[in-house]
């Protein structure tokens, strides 16, 4: 579709097999798959750990994710940058890349005012954090946009198995013109819900700077989607 088109994966380790343990270790097999083949983002998502677990993760997966750059250091390939989900504390224990910020989630400018505080203090991190901001209306991205994050995640553009029309507003499709109207704004934006590999090509063709999902990527190769959205 285009070497340029933004790759980011979400987690989610209880679509796994097995008991926790194996299902962890599913999860980070999959996420040294994902840096592997180049994907540019892995949100690590597991929403149902306490922050410390999900420290404990995090650690894990940032581990992963160092050890496959590593061997593409000095490459053009691009390298994959690891966000947690909401929980800046957990980013700035982890030394991750950044954070994914849901809409009732603190600003990017307050994520970027911990992290410069936690840099003067010796502690080893990137520069600035990598900022995502989940988005459900131009109006979210336009925000977005204007609190300095560094992209989008746009959702849902397709319907999904579940959804009904009495469920809360930002669950309900977009559609294609939703998300050409968010791609309007200055940010990239990255298309989520419902995307699969045949749909993907109209997300990029109405503006969308790259492909958020996480089942595309975890019940699939991920070698073969990436093909797939880069041929």
């Amino acid at each position: 579709m285009a070497e340029s088109c933004l790759l980011y994966y979400i987690t989610d380790r209880s679509a796994f097999s097995g008991d926790e343990r194996a299902r962890r270790r599913q999860l980070l097999d999959k996420i040294a798959q994902a840096a592997a083949n180049g994907v540019d983002y892995i949100q690590l998502r597991e929403r149902d750990l306490s922050a410390r677990e999900l420290e404990v993760l995090a650690r894990e997966a940032v581990s992963v994710v160092r050890e496959q750059n590593k061997l593409f250091d000095g490459s053009s390939r691009p390298r994959t940058a690891l966000l947690i989900n909401s929980h800046t504390d957990v980013a700035l224990a982890a030394s991750a890349d950044g954070v994914h910020l849901r809409a009732e989630d603190v600003s990017p400018q307050d994520v970027r005012r911990a992290w410069h505080a936690a840099a003067r203090q010796g502690q080893e991190l990137r520069p600035d954090p990598l900022i995502a901001v989940s988005c459900h209306s131009q109006k979210d991205v336009a925000r977005a946009a204007a609190d300095g994050a560094n992209f989008a995640v746009f959702a849902p553009v397709f319907e999904k198995p579940g959804i009904k029309k009495k469920d809360a507003p930002e669950s309900i499709p977009t559609g294609l013109d939703g998300l050409r109207r968010a791609c309007a704004e200055k940010i990239p934006v990255l298309a989520l819900g419902g995307v699969n590999l045949q749909n993907a090509r109209s997300c990029l063709r109405a503006g969308a700077a790259g492909i958020a999902g996480i089942r595309l990527f975890q019940e699939n190769e991920i070698s073969d989607v990436v093909r797939a959205l880069r041929r």
